[in-house]
């Protein structure tokens, strides 16, 4: 039996390590531009939307802020490295692809985020980079991925058409009318060994009146990879995303 590819479960105390590594990345090449409000928003909506972050409280964009503050007071030699850094660096997920400077004139690609489904454990996981690719004798196309939290001796090569998609977003407590029985979602299931995301649909939903909480709503789920169900918050939920590769 191929062994399971668990998730950690850390006790939140502030920020995920891979939060604090984003920041610091996002601090050389930024510097004080970072401290700009609708970075701050546009980095805390992202952290909120990760994978890593389910079951943890929300961050507000004010706590982004005060954070790369006061890192930034720390680090008074910042701006010099800044400046000897290239102002434009293609992401991990596109660098393979890079031709050159012509690159920069499609922004939007580095934008996307992708998730990835293992063939260790049928599990959908972020995808922090594409290594490369390749075309098996059928013509069917492969990517090696990097997944997000994982080493390199955790990549794995695995099929684009059918393996490789946007990412999931996860649901607000608004959204939660939009959820329909029947639908396709993104669901984390949490177990004794492990707490990963396996794709679900929706075998009935139990309208219920929201609180100071927020939705309180029950959606019975029924996992496609063992068919088996369960009644989960709509906080375990993420909506899928039109976009496939």
């Amino acid at each position: 039996m191929e062994r399971l590819r668990p998730r950690g479960r850390q006790t939140f105390s502030g920020f995920t390590k891979g939060e604090i590594e984003k920041m610091e990345k996002l601090l050389e090449e930024s510097g004080e531009q970072s401290l700009n409000r609708d970075f701050c928003q546009k980095v805390t909506k992202r952290f909120n939307r990760s994978s890593g972050r389910a079951g943890k409280p929300v961050i507000k964009w004010t706590e982004v802020y005060d954070w790369l503050q006061s890192r930034l007071q720390d680090l008074p030699k910042i701006e010099k490295r800044i400046s000897e850094i290239p102002k434009a660096c293609p992401s991990n997920k596109t660098q393979e692809s890079s031709q050159g400077p012509e690159d920069e004139k499609s922004p939007d690609l580095s934008e996307l985020e992708f998730e990835a489904r293992s063939s260790k454990d049928g599990a959908w996981y972020d995808v922090a980079m594409f290594l490369t690719h390749r075309f098996l004798s059928s013509g069917e196309a492969e990517v090696r991925v990097r997944f997000v939290g994982f080493g390199a001796e955790e990549d794995e090569w695995v099929n684009i058409k059918q393996a490789v998609r946007e990412r999931s977003v996860p649901l607000e407590h608004t959204e939660c009318q939009k959820v329909k029985t029947g639908d396709l979602v993104l669901c984390f299931q949490e177990r004794r060994d492990q707490a990963i995301y396996y794709d679900a649909h929706i075998v009935e939903v139990q309208r219920r009146m929201h609180d100071i909480r927020g939705c309180r709503c029950l959606f019975l789920v029924r996992y496609d990879h063992d068919n088996t169900e369960e009644n989960v918050r709509l906080r375990r939920l993420c909506r899928r995303l039109t976009h496939q590769i």
